[in-house]
């Protein structure tokens, strides 16, 4: 039980750690190297990924955990459920429907920002920050849980 304990530790680890890096580091980074719309497209092309990870590190943890049901087992249970469903949220609907919209905004720089496929961007994209940031906290309450 001992690697399991292991592999679940490591799952927890690396997916807060990648949210952390992608979200605190990486993206800002972008952002300021380049311009609006070419960040957007570099940010773009590396979202599937970053979903694949937490699908991936999300999926291993809560294998883990079921085989585990050691102390604090339904907290732990309950914050992995919720941090799959908000990965899968962002990878299954968000992202698809943000990188569809993206694509019908020529340029984020002169596009007005009441314009209406800018407006839903806006939306999609605060959903996104809210889960993701939600998806941070429910890794490091998984951390102070451990």
């Amino acid at each position: 039980m001992q690697t399991v304990a292991i592999i679940f530790r490591l799952a927890v680890a690396l997916w807060l750690g990648g949210a952390a890096l992608f979200t605190f580091v990486l993206t800002p980074i972008i952002f300021r190297s380049y311009d609006r719309d070419m960040a957007g497209q570099v940010v773009g092309f590396l979202f599937p990924a970053y979903f694949r990870w937490g699908l991936g590190c999300g999926l291993a943890g809560l294998a883990a955990l079921l085989l585990l049901r050691g102390r604090h087992f339904l907290p732990m249970l309950i914050i992995v459920i919720v941090m799959l469903a908000l990965t899968s949220l962002g990878a299954f609907y968000i992202e698809p429907r943000a990188a569809e919209l993206k694509k019908e905004i020529p340029s984020f720089v002169t596009t007005p920002k009441d314009h209406p496929l800018r407006k839903e961007f806006s939306r999609l994209h605060g959903i996104s920050a809210v889960a993701n940031l939600l998806v941070i906290g429910g890794g490091v309450a998984l951390v102070i849980l451990l």
